[in-house]
């Protein structure tokens, strides 16, 4: 059995999860306006966030393992990397906030419609990322 590839395949499967969490959560919350309903989405972006850097640093981390080195990627995939990156900080930040600083209602809303965008530019730049790479 290659280690490495089923390192890298179970890496990939929680990555994803986390990105339905990011984009899912987000997209939900905007349709259900229960405060209770949203905080549990909240929570569950929160969670998606943390997930997507951890399992990110994971990637590097099993290239690191295997091969003595990160990645080799330049050019637009170092972009696109450092945009994902962005995202996860912010759309951390952002969902963190959203949990413990009890927005009003519109400004509620506007955070969750940034979550949402930050969840697309992530999944977009993931893709850029994948074919420069």
């Amino acid at each position: 059995m290659d280690w490495q590839n089923l390192a890298y395949a179970a890496t990939q499967i929680v990555h994803n999860f986390g990105a339905v969490a990011v984009v899912g959560g987000a997209a939900c919350a905007l349709a259900w306006r229960d405060a209770t309903v949203q905080r549990r989405l909240a929570w569950i972006v929160l969670i998606g966030w943390a997930t997507q850097a951890a399992s990110g640093a994971t990637f590097g981390a099993i290239s690191f393992y295997h091969y003595g080195k990160f990645p080799d990627i330049h050019g637009i995939a170092v972009a696109a990397l450092g945009v994902k990156m962005a995202c996860a900080a912010l759309g951390f930040t952002l969902a963190a906030w959203q949990l413990f600083a009890y927005p009003s209602a519109a400004s509620s809303r506007q955070v969750w419609l940034a979550l949402c965008g930050l969840g697309a530019l992530a999944l977009s730049s993931a893709a850029v990322l994948r074919w420069f790479s």
